[in-house]
């Protein structure tokens, strides 16, 4: 008796009929609980992704590394994502979910702090520079040795000599970590999303579940405004801040050299993910069914709902089906859901935006970096307080006018399509927001200070410093009395320098002025008054093209709903997500990336030979490079899109047809069978008696004896 008690507390796939102890608590503050779980899991999962975009600079200057191997770097999110999303969604859903998710928001932690790891067994960061470390100390070495002896007292390397220092250095790249961190960040952030929205589903009321799930949405939007603004505040901190004397620090900011303390940001994201984890474990498996349509949650409801016939079919995804029935049936469907025409060619037009979104975003504080002359911390900050509210307020927005306008399919597909065409034309604006390149002698301009470019041919030596022993591979710039960067003063002729840190001064500079003997400072000149009056407008376009672009975005997520068969739904959802991060998310910031290195002018050297990150680029040729490639890729899925209008157009027609036809063939039946009614009724009306005479005698459903209204007729009729 005990174990059918047992069993009938229990529903159809083991789910419990009878209100959850497991929490401790009532069904309604359970999945309370739970969404605020949810919430804060997207919180810390959004923080730490844009955080990781935020960082992109940082991670090539420290591990001297170039854009494309930052772009791998990033796309391994994706990679990890991919590994186990099939079994997550098939296999999470038939076991406990929260604790699937706690285990998932666990990994996402592990992953983060393995991002930070190589910061503490790395050492201590060390940049090209010939300034003195030593503030007390009253040798002055030379910057421009005349000769092999005076490099070596100086304890320097002779140039094309081998470092020693290289020795004993692990020969495994420090960037390696990131990378498997990063994995282990998508792999653990795969079940939060289809778990975490297919329990509240489940178990919320149909008016509140939406809601929820809204609610859920807006937290993801909020998490990487508080991203950037993390990479903001990082950035502007040294990398060893605690460890190093900060006035023994020579670059700033906004030098090139710069490296900010990404490492803090990731131990912070890792502690809010680690946190995320916790309510999950004490969330039950399931709630009550009766939930589902109860407002209220009070008693009275739940039993009367409990017995509903409305809930028979309530988890029809967790009826057991065999696994060969299953995969029979998954070719035949993916065929004909790839059939669909429209639906392909909605793939490949998000597939192309995709593409160019994503390289765009994830390069974007890089170039406001090189491009404007602004500094990390700065370029952060803005993404996250200007763009991405933009963004969000444009999602919204774009709801709003959907449901106000109340858009048809062809509606949603020609709003989508008109805000991201105007988004289009306002980017081709951004071609005319230019900036000079900076003037480096040696690198882009000459030594004599003429507005020739050098990028066909640059040349670091010259006449006025070929008396100095210098390398051409270091990056020491110091900035001319003349407005003219050099590449390092050795280069620049300074014999000698005054003072320590960044305050250092070089002076009898032959290569600073016409005249030579000029002084220069440490750091690179930062006097680009077109760039500082081009910035603002550079910005507010920005912000608009963004709320335009972003506008499209819920009518274009509905066409895909729209567009297909409601039991084809969850597959091409699935599918479209499968294509996009595989094609979209991976790539994109690879091949970007990859471009992007093209331009550089000026490659940092790493300590034990190889090229490390890029110190300068080509301002013209970046800004063709970045905003050519991103706008080429919208302009292909704008030509995508019209074979696909004519598609959709003769769909809705065909659909009108046969609503119409529809429409005729009911109305014809109903007319049909008001006519026979009619005729009924009127043949009843002239022959009642006739008719009750014939009338035969009459039996109930279950074969029982004639009633005495029938005995009685009969004897009527007799007499």
């Amino acid at each position: 008796m005990a174990v059918g008690a047992e069993q009938g507390r229990l529903g159809e796939n083991g789910r419990s009929n009878a209100p959850s102890r497991d929490a401790g608590s009532s069904p309604c503050s359970s999945l309370k609980m739970f969404l605020g779980a949810l919430s804060f899991a997207y919180f810390s999962k959004s923080l730490s992704g844009s955080y990781m975009k935020s960082t992109i600079t940082q991670l090539e200057r420290r591990f001297d590394i170039p854009s494309y191997l930052i772009g791998v770097i990033d796309g391994s999110f994706e990679v990890g994502n991919l590994l186990v999303i099939a079994f997550v969604s098939y296999f999470g859903a038939k076991l406990h979910r929260p604790k699937i998710i706690a285990i998932g928001c666990l990994l996402m932690s592990i992953g983060t702090f393995i991002i930070a790891l190589p910061h503490f067994i790395i050492g201590r960061y060390e940049f090209e520079t010939s300034v003195r470390w030593e503030i007390n100390s009253t040798d002055s070495p030379a910057p421009c040795p005349k000769n092999s002896a005076a490099i070596v007292a100086q304890g320097s390397v002779l140039p094309g000599v081998p470092n020693t220092k290289c020795e004993g250095e692990s020969n495994m790249s420090m960037w390696i970590y990131v990378l498997l961190g990063n994995v282990l960040r998508g792999i653990g952030e795969t079940p939060v999303q289809p778990l975490g929205i297919s329990y509240i589903d489940d178990f919320a009321s149909q008016e509140n579940a939406a809601l929820y799930v809204g609610c859920v949405q807006t937290i993801s939007v909020v998490g990487p405004v508080f991203g950037y603004l993390l990479g903001s505040m990082c950035a502007k901190i040294y990398v060893d801040i605690g460890f190093v004397n900060m006035e023994t620090i020579s670059i700033g900011p906004s030098d090139s050299r710069w490296v900010g303390a990404w490492w803090l940001g990731y131990l912070i994201a890792g502690v809010l993910t680690l946190l995320s984890a916790v309510p999950f474990w004490f969330l039950p498996r399931s709630l009550p069914v009766g939930q589902k349509g109860a407002t209220r949650c009070t008693p009275e409801q739940t039993s009367f709902i409990k017995d509903s016939p409305l809930l028979e079919n309530k988890y029809p995804a967790d009826e057991p089906t065999g696994f060969l029935e299953m995969a029979r049936d998954f070719i035949p469907t993916l065929r004909i859901l790839l059939g669909n025409p429209i639906y392909l060619i909605y793939l490949c037009v998000t597939i192309i935006q995709l593409n160019s979104l994503i390289g765009m975003v994830t390069y974007k504080p890089k170039y406001i970096e090189q491009h404007f002359g602004q500094s990390a911390s700065k370029a952060n900050f803005l993404m996250g307080v200007v763009n991405i509210p933009a963004v969000a307020l444009g999602m919204f927005s774009g709801g709003l006018c959907m449901k106000k306008l109340k858009l048809s399919l062809m509606g949603a597909a020609k709003f989508a399509f008109s805000t991201s065409l105007i988004g289009y034309f306002l980017s081709l604006f951004f071609f005319a927001m230019s900036c000079e390149n900076a003037k480096v002698a040696g690198v882009t301009v000459p030594y004599d200070g003429m507005d020739v470019l050098l990028f066909d041919k640059p040349s670091a030596f010259t006449a006025c410093n070929s008396d100095c022993v210098c390398s051409a591979n270091d990056w020491d710039p110091v900035c001319g009395e003349d407005g003219i960067t050099y590449v390092s003063p050795c280069l620049a002729g300074c014999t000698r320098s005054d003072g320590s840190g960044s305050n250092t001064v070089f002076a009898q500079c032959s290569c600073v002025g016409s005249a030579g003997n000029l002084t220069a400072r440490t750091g690179q000149c930062l006097d680009r008054e077109d760039c500082d009056r081009m910035f603002p407008y550079f910005l507010a376009l920005s912000v608009i093209t963004s709320f335009i672009i972003s506008l499209g975005g819920t009518p274009g997520y509905m066409l895909l709903i729209r567009c297909i068969e409601p039991q084809l739904k969850s597959l091409a959802l699935g599918f479209h997500a499968l294509a996009t991060r595989t094609l979209a998310g991976i790539p994109a910031p690879i091949y970007f990336g990859a471009i992007i290195d093209t331009t550089c002018l000026k490659w940092g050297q790493k300590r034990c030979g190889g090229i490390g990150a890029c110190r300068i680029y080509n301002t013209a040729a970046y800004r063709t490079a970045y905003l050519g490639l991103t706008l080429s890729l919208r302009s292909a899925s704008f030509l995508v899109c019209i074979p696909g209008f004519l598609l959709l157009r003769q769909q809705v027609r065909r659909e009108q047809r046969n609503a119409v036809r529809g429409a005729l063939a009911n109305g014809g039946a109903e007319m049909e069978a008001l006519g026979k009614d009619e005729t009924a009724d009127r043949e009843a009306a002239v022959v009642p008696e006739t008719k009750s005479v014939r009338e035969p005698v009459v039996r109930d459903t279950e074969g029982s004896q004639p009633t005495a209204e029938h005995h009685s007729r009969d004897r009527e009729t007799r007499l």
